[in-house]
C-alpha cells in the first residue's frame, strides 16, 4: 500500500486481529500506550493511523512534534524520543470488542516491555482500558501515583474520534500538560 493511500472495505475487513509492530527504542523519554490497533492501523501497519482519530494532531499541538506528522512518519518519533505500542495488540473495529482478560494480559506484556525498554515516561492513551488493564477502577487522568517498572506513569484522554467529551483542543492541552511534567523541551506547533 502506498504511504498516503486509503484501506478499502475488504482491506479493512482483513485487518481483524492482525497486530502491528511497535514503534519503540531503548530509554525513549516518552512511551504512548495506545488501547489497540484500530482496522485501518492495522490495515496500514500505523498506529493512530483512520482519519477522524486526533493522536497526531495532540501531539503536535501538545508540543512534542515540530509540525503536525502524518501517521505514516511514525518512524520519526524515536528520533524526539517517543515511541508508540498498544495495551492489547489484536486490532478490532472498537476498543470495546476486547475483554478484560485481553487487557489485563496487555497490561502484563506492556510492563515486562517498559523493563525492557526503560522509557522514563509511560503515557497510556484511554483512561478505561487503564483502569481494567492494571486494576485500577479509580485511575484518572494525568500523573499516577504509581510508576511502571521504574517508569513515571501518565493516562491520557482516549484520542479517538469517538470520544466527543475532547475536542482537539482539549486534548492538545492534556499532551501539553504531560510534555510540560516530562522536562522535555517545548516544540513549538507551526
Amino acid at each position: 500500500m502506498n504511504t498516503r493511500s486509503r484501506p478499502t472495505k475488504t482491506d479493512l475487513a482483513a485487518a481483524a486481529d492482525r497486530t502491528i509492530p511497535d514503534v519503540l527504542a531503548p530509554a525513549l523519554s516518552v512511551l504512548f500506550v495506545g488501547i489497540n490497533p484500530g482496522l485501518w492501523s492495522a490495515a496500514t501497519g500505523w498506529h493512530f493511523a483512520r482519519p477522524g482519530n486526533r493522536f497526531w494532531p495532540a501531539l503536535h499541538l501538545g508540543g512534542f512534534t515540530p509540525r503536525l506528522l502524518h501517521p505514516s512518519e511514525q518512524v520519526e518519533l524515536p528520533a524526539l524520543g517517543l515511541g508508540i505500542t498498544n495495551m492489547a495488540a489484536r486490532a478490532s473495529a472498537r476498543a470495546d470488542e476486547l475483554s478484560a482478560a485481553e487487557l489485563l494480559d496487555g497490561a502484563a506484556v506492556l510492563t515486562d516491555k517498559v523493563a525492557r525498554f526503560k522509557p522514563r515516561w509511560v503515557a497510556v492513551v484511554g483512561v478505561t482500558a487503564y483502569r481494567i488493564g492494571f486494576q485500577r477502577p479509580k485511575a484518572a487522568f494525568g500523573p499516577q501515583p504509581e510508576s511502571l517498572a521504574g517508569s513515571r506513569l501518565w493516562v491520557l484522554p482516549n484520542p479517538s474520534g469517538l470520544n466527543a467529551h475532547f475536542t482537539p483542543v482539549t486534548l492538545g492541552a492534556a499532551f501539553a500538560e504531560l510534555r510540560a511534567a516530562t522536562g522535555l523541551r517545548v516544540r513549538r506547533p507551526t
